[in-house]
């Protein structure tokens, strides 16, 4: 692997790097690191940031290659991606020579031992993964791809020999980004981190502890099969109808129609034997129940898990309308309530495994912060379990004190932070500082200039009009009052500015926005703009004030003025009669998936929050990523295709980098009329509320 350009730590190559970055640093100099997800892994991708002594790492950009490609979830080589970096450096007066190190998201000399120790431990069953195309989320048909990435990236960047790659261990870049991004001070006490994974290069989970700045692992359970993640993907896949990845956001949502009561659920008693849980927060996976072990796709399940659940759905079943969760269907299909219960049971066992982990590290370590990441910290609703069950009892009980946990997970918990983690990880073996907190996610791409835009708005099919300009904080708000006349109206509108989010969600910057006082927007979303399963649940964006009015917020997550709520990982529990006032984004549960905006972060959504509050009587919105069956829009001309095949899209607000703002909708037979009487009411209001000349 040395001779293909693949490089480990504690390698000649890699201390020669870090003692060199380490030097520039001192010396007061600039570097810039790039983070590689490669292909044969999900979610390829690059990441770019800047370092220096004085404020340590700063994100750039983290492009994910499937925004670019169309493709979601891909494991293709991330080409469009780094050519989108390369530009963005070399706008910044940069070029490829800059970059000090390339750095991957994974470890693939541990990775390679781990496969191979991973198939002899399951022998002789786990022969048969040598045989699978997709085991555990790697794409065999990349790997050789994967292998020759040295020599494809130097002839990408015109450079006459193989780029240099050095291995950065996967939880270890979850781990210390996660940490270093939190809000969490370095300031004496413990910080304990949970990595909660499909699966590394070592393992699937991983827990360390961070004090006065140093990171220590504790503990790797050193197997791809004990793993929650996987646990998760295959129960959701098998029993929801959705492949991996796709899977689990949707299963976590369905369970909350089933019985979520582990008491009177009629599956969780027996499923949840299928997770041994030992000592020293040790899981386990009981194969006299799954088959996933060395057959993840095919025959996941042994008979004692098939007499449970049912047999499971395979390959070629998935995204079946028939084998889709269809909550309409409750009433007319005896077989519904079966299967959100499954879901709610699978959703308790998970939780269980969580809660059971989370124990023990914070037994070991004394800490009452944890930081949270890894892939199964995108599970929202098992995030906010942690918070309510590690309260004010349990540490009297067990540390014997008065405290309760505080929680933090990054807005990208899943691997398209391992690239950013890989970066900042690396940082920090050159000594560089851990860096600011984050307080935003808007990092995939740059934001798209005004010629882009109107070359996407250059056909026939699509009416716009130039309609103002946010530069300003009246034109900002201007804009703003006319997203909320449309919303107010029952209209659902898209937001496209700015740089793109980075993770598995929009947050304001490509989200599609709707009343959440109108009962009706779910079901009128899901159906006609999204084209989803009714059973999915829409997300409340809030100002602070607002998300304080209607969910009970956690004093566990309140650090940094509540930065915990600002991504989408935690839902919140609704207050009484929030129902009524905002029935759209109260899920089957009475929680709600919150995103608090602050307006030093997003000005243009703040903004339309508070006119929401003048027109509505409530500083919130429905937020749902800005996508039709695919990744979430990057480009101005995905924004227009994507408008183009959702019929219920009323129309598309476009934002340039020079603050520039024009308006798209349906034109021709499409153009229903409503966003146009919107614009001219607007047009008139706004006119007639100007002083005299």
């Amino acid at each position: 692997m040395s001779r293909a350009g693949f490089h480990e730590l504690g390698s000649d190559f890699a201390n020669e790097r870090i003692g060199r970055v380490r030097g520039k640093l001192a010396r007061g100099e600039t570097v810039y690191l790039a983070g590689l997800g490669l292909p044969g892994t999900h979610n390829s991708g690059v990441a770019l940031v800047e370092v220096t002594k004085a404020h340590g790492p700063r994100l750039i950009i983290n492009n994910e290659e499937e925004r670019f490609s169309g493709n979601k979830h891909t494991t293709e080589y991330p080409a469009q991606s780094i050519d989108a970096m390369v530009a963005t450096l070399r706008g910044r007066g940069r070029d490829v020579a800059d970059i000090e190190a390339w750095l991957t998201s994974w470890d693939y000399f541990a990775l390679a031992g781990t496969l191979a120790r991973s198939v002899l431990e399951e022998a002789p069953q786990g022969l048969a993964l040598i045989g699978v195309a997709d085991a555990t989320a790697f794409d065999r048909r990349r790997l050789d791809q994967m292998t020759r990435s040295p020599r494809i990236l130097a002839k990408r960047l015109g450079l006459a020999d193989p780029v240099p790659l050095i291995c950065m261990p996967h939880h270890g870049n979850h781990a210390w980004f996660s940490y270093a991004a939190s809000p969490f001070a370095d300031d004496g006490e413990p910080v304990a981190v949970a990595v909660l994974d499909g699966t590394g290069d070592a393992g699937s989970v991983s827990l360390y502890a961070v004090k006065n700045g140093e990171m220590q692992q504790l503990y790797c359970n050193g197997s791809m099969f004990d793993s929650l993640g996987m646990f998760y993907s295959v129960i959701s896949s098998t029993q929801g109808g959705w492949t991996w990845l796709s899977s689990e956001g949707r299963y976590m949502g369905a369970a909350a129609w089933g019985d979520m009561n582990r008491a009177s659920n009629p599956y969780y008693s027996r499923l949840k034997h299928v997770l041994h849980l030992g000592g020293n927060g040790e899981i386990q996976l009981n194969r006299a129940m799954a088959n996933w072990y060395y057959d993840p796709s095919v025959n996941p399940y042994k008979p004692a898990l098939i007499e449970i659940l049912g047999e499971p759905l395979k390959p070629e079943q998935l995204w079946n309308p028939d084998a889709v969760l269809r909550v309409e269907d409750i009433k007319h299909r005896p077989d519904t309530k079966d299967r959100l219960d499954k879901a709610a049971a699978t959703q308790l066992v998970l939780e269980d495994a969580m809660i059971h982990v989370v124990d023990h590290l914070l037994r070991t370590t004394g800490a009452h912060r944890l930081v949270l990441t890894g892939g199964v910290a995108l599970n929202a609703v098992g995030n906010m379990r942690l918070l309510e069950h590690f309260d004010e009892g349990w540490f009297e009980k067990n540390q014997g004190r008065k405290a309760r946990l505080h929680l933090w997970v990054p807005p990208v918990p899943g691997d398209p932070g391992v690239v950013i983690g890989a970066a900042w990880h690396f940082a920090h073996l050159a000594g560089s500082p851990r860096g600011a907190p984050m307080t935003h996610a808007f990092y995939c791409g740059t934001p798209p200039t005004a010629a882009d835009i109107a070359a996407a708005l250059a056909a026939d099919d699509v009416a716009s009009e130039r309609i103002g300009d946010v530069s300003t904080a009246e034109g900002r708000n201007a804009i703003a009052g006319l997203m909320a006349d449309a919303v107010a109206q029952s209209g659902v509108i898209a937001i496209y500015q700015g740089a793109a989010e980075t993770g598995p969600r929009a947050l304001g910057h490509r989200s599609i926005l709707a009343n959440p006082c109108d009962g009706a927007a779910r079901e009128r979303l899901n159906e006609r703009v999204k084209y989803r399963e009714a059973i999915r649940p829409l997300a409340p964006m809030a100002t602070l004030e607002a998300a304080h009015q209607y969910f009970e917020l956690l004093p566990g997550a309140s650090d940094a003025d509540y930065n915990a709520y600002n991504y989408m990982v935690l839902t919140a529990r609704s207050k009484p009669g929030a129902r009524d006032k905002i029935p759209a984004v109260i899920h089957a549960d009475g929680t709600g998936r919150l995103q608090i905006v602050h307006e030093a972060d997003d000005p243009l959504t703040y903004a339309y929050l508070k006119a929401m509050g003048r027109r509505v009587g409530v500083e919130m919105s429905v937020n749902t990523s800005f996508n039709v069956a695919g990744p979430i829009a990057q480009t101005p001309q995905q924004a227009i295709d994507t408008l183009r095949r959702s019929k219920g899209l009323d129309a598309v607000i476009m934002v340039a980098d020079d603050g520039t703002v024009h308006a798209a909708w349906h034109g021709g037979e499409r153009d229903s009329g409503r966003f146009r009487k919107w614009l001219a009411d607007w047009k008139a209001t706004s006119a007639s509320s100007q002083p005299p000349r």
